[in-house]
């Protein structure tokens, strides 16, 4: 799954055009390598994203198969680090 897809499928963004500018913009890294929007996905990669003032990281635990999950839900796909 791509990343800009994965990110607003597990509601750490509200839209998938916010997700891909972020990773256009060079915020978004997977394994500590800056990530493209078109980059795959994996079971077990690191997932990092810096803000302006703090940096948040995220493992995958699981790919979705559905288009959206309820947030609640968040957990199962995600967990921070």
């Amino acid at each position: 799954m791509r990343i800009d897809k994965f990110l607003n499928t597990v509601n750490i963004t509200k839209r998938r055009a916010v997700s891909e500018d972020m990773c256009k913009s060079g915020v978004v890294s997977i394994n500590s390598t800056v990530a493209k929007p078109s980059k795959e996905v994996k079971i077990g990669d690191i997932i990092t994203i810096k803000f302006i003032s703090k940096e948040v990281s995220y493992e995958v635990l699981e790919l979705p198969m559905l288009k959206t999950i309820p947030k609640s839900e968040q957990g199962i796909y995600v967990r921070a680090i």
